[in-house]
């Protein structure tokens, strides 16, 4: 197969099964996981037990990510692309394919890109201003040199790029050339003077937490020779090895500090933008930002953006396409259009960090977390980009902090998990697993800002259950093809326009602080029970008009696209979206029409452009009420409040969402639609749900436990309904088809009876694994936390505690019976009567087990399963050194040093009552 066919292979693997029953399980389907090799000291045993421990979890892809290694282990480490670490990365290619395994790679070591082969003239690059005052009609002898004191260490290698001289009356002179050994010479003609250098200096920024072998100054990210350079590397190592290339290489997160320029920038500048920058240098850094410099800096922020994209993520694909392989990339955290550099890569990755409370009932909290910085207005930056450009995978960099090391349990991801989900994630990775040789002492080799997803880590035992949930959710989110409603613009001249300073860049922790506007409009169109993707000005540019509808590149249709109070657009997307709407779109503009355009060059002739166009628009005295205007074959629709904008569409809001307050997203295949549906709020649903899709019958999908049935439906008023059940913190899939399902089982609604048997005496509890180890069995009575054992062992354990007790079951009708293990802590695997019954692992934590009871006696067997957090804690207490990684170690949150030794016991095991609860299932109707 030739190179192309085989990505074209890798894009699509997604999108090609469509099924009343599961979909067929790709690996890309499974869990993903950031493989980090600390100091890439591994070895071939290592490899072998660690691969074989993920694939029999259910792990699919891993990512290797070298990065710092462990103290007193230097005689191990491997220097990343050395002909030994390549040796090692083609074994784990093999190894892993015995496991069911893709294997994936980051281009570089830790971030950004970067090490020893950049030299100083390709590193990232920064601009250095210098200014001064002379009066001419005299010869002018002036050093021109660097004077602040907080940039002496830039004299020994910036470069002078430019010297300009600007007199009162507007005249503007380039006097670079008379700049000899750092002194001008030059006579001066009369009046005051303003000089301004420009010296091209160095961020000196190096390697964060780089790998042995990946040490050095990151690379100069818009300079083409620089990335072209960096990628040979590659080239070398893979072809003197003879090795496979990756079938992805990754980026993380832009983020390079300070990176304002690039020694081309100026060329660059007037290629694009069509004026020299340097001929407007004052206003380009008035601190008062009139007109002028807002309109200059926003010139600036695009050409920043615009080579980005082309030198750096748009180079580095071809590269990687020429090998057969793809690439993932974070473009959050760059000074780039986040739509337009997500676009131009082959899977967009977003990133979640910090937990979100969504109020589930009975789900734990813990105080020591940290705020999701993700909400999913920044989730779907990735998403839309996928979507728009037809990108079959969206990824995920999951729970990079949710709790305190050590702390965080598989409850508690599930719910930014269907965040994700919702958001259009569906290929997510987890961040992340340490590679740690099986000889390691526990805790083993740790990571400082990942759950540890890793064999070492206690939450592993029941973790293969989460993999499963989220292999069957992913299996139906790669099939077929986003259904989103609308397109909103991203008003991105705005936010140039609008944000203080040279640099921006566009990452997480900030988004709250650059784009407040944009993210309540987003929250509110979510909020009204609609789904939204975002568009760039260039995507709109290649966007059709098919019947009604709005096409874009990928071939993604959307309903109407709607632009939210922009004040600054360009005159040719405006022109766009007007002959759009002549063409038969629904474009919806919120707030107010564009005002004018961004941009300082041409502004006056520019300007008439976009009022000619804009005289196209239906008059609007105000926007206070909502008008439709027909616009050739299409609509322009105008006013101020969402719900009433979009109800004019006549796209009927989702009531899974206005009725029901769930989160969804849906999607279209060849036989119909299908959504993945999250009860992510504190109350129960048990409802009739119309669904806005033409079908007229409907298939559930639990990606809890593999159960599937026909799900009650009927038609009202030539829609679609279904009853939908959910517990506050569950998920489902929904399958809609235009075809009889009478031949499928019927999907069981339980009706829980008033009364239950509460489980409150007789429970005996023993250890089947625990660290340090507690032998022995323990009447306990009722269920309660082990660290309540007159045992000291108990408060400071790591291990799974089996609860047991026998009952009689009474002679009671019912249809079927819920096992209700109440506040677990933290997973439990459930056995009755000698037979596995499953595993409980988010909230709420119940299971079916009719089948399994019998009338009289039953043995009833629960195998919980605690967090680390005890025996780290007792570790610190005792002194015990374990935190032997370089770098910044073992960081606690937000950074900080410390350690766990004033935590107290966290409750382990059940923790109240235990019910059974009998049900009756409603026949189908």
């Amino acid at each position: 197969m030739k190179k192309k066919n085989i990505l074209t292979a890798l894009l699509l693997l997604g999108s090609t099964v469509q099924a009343q029953n599961w979909p067929e399980i790709k690996p890309e389907a499974r869990p993903g996981s950031r493989w980090w090799w600390m100091g890439s000291a591994v070895d071939q045993k290592g490899l072998a037990y660690n691969l074989h421990k993920y694939g029999t979890a259910g792990i699919g892809s891993l990512e290797i990510t070298p990065i710092y290694g462990v103290k007193g282990n230097e005689q191990r480490d491997i220097p990343f692309l050395s002909s030994r670490w390549m040796e090692m990365y083609q074994y784990t290619q093999d190894e892993a394919q015995k496991n069911g395994i893709n294997i994936d790679m980051n281009a570089g070591t830790g971030w950004p890109f970067g090490g020893p082969e950049i030299t100083l003239e390709h590193a990232a690059t920064r601009a250095i201003f210098e200014q001064y005052t002379v009066t001419g009609s005299k010869k002018i002898e002036q050093q021109i040199e660097i004077t602040s004191p907080k940039e002496q260490k830039q004299r020994e290698f910036a470069q002078l790029s430019r010297l300009m001289a600007y007199a009162e009356d507007g005249t503007c002179l380039n006097l670079t050339s008379k700049v000899k050994n750092g002194k001008l010479e030059w006579n001066a003609p009369k009046g005051e003077w303003k000089l301004i250098a420009l010296f091209v200096g160095k961020t000196l920024q190096k390697v964060k937490r780089a790998a042995p072998g990946g040490e050095g100054y990151v690379m100069d990210h818009m300079n083409p020779e620089a990335v072209k350079g960096y990628f040979t590397k590659f080239d070398r190592a893979f072809e003197q090895n003879k090795a496979t290339y990756p079938r992805t290489f990754f980026n993380d997160s832009y983020e390079v500090y300070k990176a304002d320029w690039t020694p081309h920038l100026l060329e660059e500048f007037e290629r694009r933008r069509g004026y020299k920058l340097e001929e407007h240098f004052p206003e380009f850094l008035d601190a008062s930002r009139p007109e002028a410099t807002r309109r200059i800096v926003s010139d600036y922020r695009e050409t920043v953006s615009e080579m980005l994209i082309d030198n750096f993520t748009t180079q580095w694909t071809k590269w990687a396409h020429k090998h057969g392989s793809t690439t993932r990339n974070q473009a959050h955290g760059s000074p780039a259009n986040l739509i337009d550099t997500y676009a131009s890569v082959d899977i967009p990755e977003c990133e979640g960090f910090g937990l979100t409370d969504f109020h589930i009932k009975g789900l734990r909290k813990d105080s020591l977390t940290r705020p999701n910085f993700s909400d999913i207005s920044m989730l779907k930056y990735a998403s839309s980009a996928a979507h728009i450009a037809g990108k079959p995978y969206t990824s995920s960099e999951t729970f990079t902090w949710l709790t305190e090391h050590f702390r965080t349990s598989l409850s508690q991801c599930k719910p930014d998990m269907d965040l994700m989900f919702v958001s259009g994630v569906n290929h997510m990775f987890f961040h992340g697993t340490p590679y740690s040789p099986q000889d390691a002492a526990w805790p083993g080799w740790l990571f400082y800002a990942s759950i540890n997803m890793s064999p070492t880590n206690s939450i592993w035992r029941d973790a293969p259950a989460f993999f499963e949930y989220i292999t069957r959710c992913q299996s139906f989110l790669q099939m077929g093809q986003p259904d989103n409603d609308f397109l909103v613009y991203l008003p991105i001249y705005d936010l140039w326009d609008e944000l203080p300073g040279r640099l921006v860049s566009f990452d997480i922790h900030k988004m709250d602080r650059y784009a407040p506007k944009f993210i309540k409009t987003i929250q509110t169109i979510i909020a009204g029970g609609y789904d939204v993707d975002y568009i760039s000005d260039a995507f709109i540019k290649t966007t059709r008009c098919a019947g009604n509808q709005l096409v874009t590149s990928g071939g993604t249709h959307y309903k109407a696209l709607i632009v939210p109070a922009a004040r600054l657009m360009p005159a040719a997307t405006l022109k766009n979206l007007v002959e759009l709407a002549r063409q038969g779109a629904t474009v919806i503009f919120v707030e107010q029409y564009p005002e004018d355009i961004p941009g300082y060059n041409r502004l006056k002739q520019n300007r008439a452009a976009f009022i000619n166009i804009a005289g196209q628009l239906p008059d609007v005295d105000s926007f206070t009420h909502t008008q439709t205007f027909i616009l050739g074959k299409g609509r322009i629709i105008v006013g101020s409040d969402y719900q009433q904008v979009l109800a004019q569409t006549g796209t009927a809001a989702e009531e899974l969402k206005t009725r029901c307050g769930l989160q969804f997203i849906r999607r279209s295949n060849p036989e119909g639609h299908h959504y993945f549906v999250s009860c992510l709020q504190n109350k129960d649903i048990d409802e009739w749900v119309t669904l806005n899709v033409p079908e007229t019958t409907a298939m559930f999908f639990n990606p809890m436990n593999g159960e599937r049935g026909k799900a009650q439906s009927r038609i009202e008023n030539g829609k679609l309904q279904v009853r939908l059940q959910l517990k506050s913190g569950e998920s489902l899939i929904i399958q809609t088809f235009d075809k009889s399902l009478d031949e499928e089982p019927a999907w069981n609604y339980p009706e829980e009876q008033t009364y239950s048997l509460s489980l409150d005496h007789g429970w005996k509890l023993e250890f089947v694994e625990s660290a340090p180890a507690i032998n022995g069995q323990f009447d306990i009575d009722s269920p309660t936390s082990w660290t309540e054992l007159e045992q000291p062992e108990a408060k400071v354990n790591m291990g799974t505690g089996r609860y047991s007790i026998e009952i009689n079951m009474p002679s009671m009708e019912a249809d079927d019976w819920i096992l209700d293990l109440g506040d677990v802590r933290e997973s439990a695997r459930v056995r009755i009567n000698g037979n596995d019954a499953g595993t409980v692992w988010a909230v709420p934590f119940r299971l079916k087990v009719g089948k399994w009871l019998k009338p009289g006696k039953n043995r009833i067997e629960i195998e919980v399963t605690n967090l680390p957090a005890n025996r780290i804690a007792d570790m610190d207490r005792k002194h015990v050194e374990w935190r032997i990684f370089k770098d910044i170690n073992m960081a606690k949150l937000n950074y900080v040093k410390g350690d766990y030794k004033n935590w107290d016991a966290i409750p382990s095991g059940l923790n109240g009552t235990v019910r059974l609860i009998p049900v009756s299932y409603k026949e189908q109707k």
